[in-house]
């Protein structure tokens, strides 16, 4: 029997706030969290990312300094993205064993040994044309070369995990990327290592102010041949299914909050697979923008999207508003 009005009074659950929380569906913790970091080399000063306000590219002598800073906070887990001192059409610098998030995981593990590492694998930020691979006209026209960039994609994995990196997040949407990486980590005693893959990462509009942060805007061109379509949800369950038949560990969507609809579908569909969804630049950049001009209450929006990727059944979240985050749970 359907409840009715009086005998059911739903408000009887939201007058005390005490009751509000004992029956709250969703709750949001530190263990949530993932705080994407910007690296480069070099000392002094860290370099202010204008389009994001109160994000930096980090240098390696003061990345202790804000490591430290995490673990006081309790983040547990970050996302590396690094920018190296010199590009070339391969982005060597990805899967060299001395490159700069090859140094900044190590760095990292020397300062907080427990801290959870996410190395973002991709070759956007260290190609000199900003692509995610290699470049070649075998389709008529300058495109990624899909299987010549699994090769590279499988040296920079592998590089990173000797560096000592945790987790493993290939977000360049190569097709087989995860087999490739599963099957050269597993060659050299890295089976331990799980795979986070970008299964649905669209191509959106929300990623302007990254691609400062990383330095990775592409010279010409775009990344709409690789990356997903934004009018496509049926699409984002087959390369989710792709993936995971390949040995993905976890699952990713980005951006999030204009794809609540594909967390939800996969959380459903892969109810067993842990999913992660990546709150982006854009999105960063836009609140930010709407607190500084007293449009919006920062931090309780911030707080409504955590609790909407929740929601809708992300398992945790990648934002650039962690450490505030982590603040305003201390203090509640």
């Amino acid at each position: 029997m359907s409840a009715t009005y009086p005998t059911t009074r739903l408000r009887r659950l939201r007058y005390n706030k005490a009751v509000r929380q004992l029956v709250r569906e969703h709750q949001l913790t530190c263990d949530d969290l993932i705080y994407p970091l910007f690296i480069k080399h070099g000392a002094g000063a860290n370099t202010s990312i204008n389009s994001m306000p109160g994000q930096y590219q980090i240098t390696l002598e003061n990345l202790p300094k804000e490591i430290n800073e995490l673990v006081a906070l309790n983040i547990n887990a970050v996302l590396l993205f690094g920018l190296p001192e010199t590009k070339d059409a391969t982005g060597s610098d990805a899967y060299n064993d001395n490159g700069i998030v090859q140094q900044a995981i190590k760095v990292i593990k020397m300062t907080a040994p427990d801290l959870l590492i996410i190395s973002d694998i991709c070759c956007c930020e260290y190609t000199d044309h900003g692509h995610c691979g290699i470049m070649d006209d075998h389709t008529g026209c300058m495109d990624v070369n899909n299987d010549q960039t699994l090769e590279l994609l499988q040296q920079q994995a592998l590089s990173h995990a000797k560096a000592g990196a945790d987790i493993l997040a290939p977000s360049g949407m190569m097709d087989g990327m995860v087999q490739a990486m599963r099957t050269t980590l597993d060659a050299n005693d890295f089976a331990h290592l799980p795979i986070l893959s970008y299964t649905a990462k669209y191509a959106s509009h929300f990623y302007g102010p990254f691609r400062e942060a990383a330095g990775g805007s592409p010279e010409f061109g775009d990344r709409r041949s690789h990356q997903m379509d934004f009018s496509n949800g049926d699409e984002a369950l087959r390369e989710a299914e792709l993936d995971v038949q390949e040995g993905a560990d976890m699952l990713m969507v980005k951006p999030g909050l204009a794809y609540l609809d594909i967390i939800q579908r996969l959380k459903q569909t892969f109810p067993g697979v842990p999913l992660c969804a990546y709150q982006v630049s854009g999105e960063y950049s836009m609140i930010k923008a709407a607190s500084a001009n007293g449009w919006v209450d920062e931090m309780p929006v911030v707080l409504e999207t955590m609790l909407a990727f929740k929601r809708a059944g992300a398992t945790m979240i990648i934002t650039y508003f962690a450490k505030d985050i982590a603040k305003t749970l201390t203090l509640n």
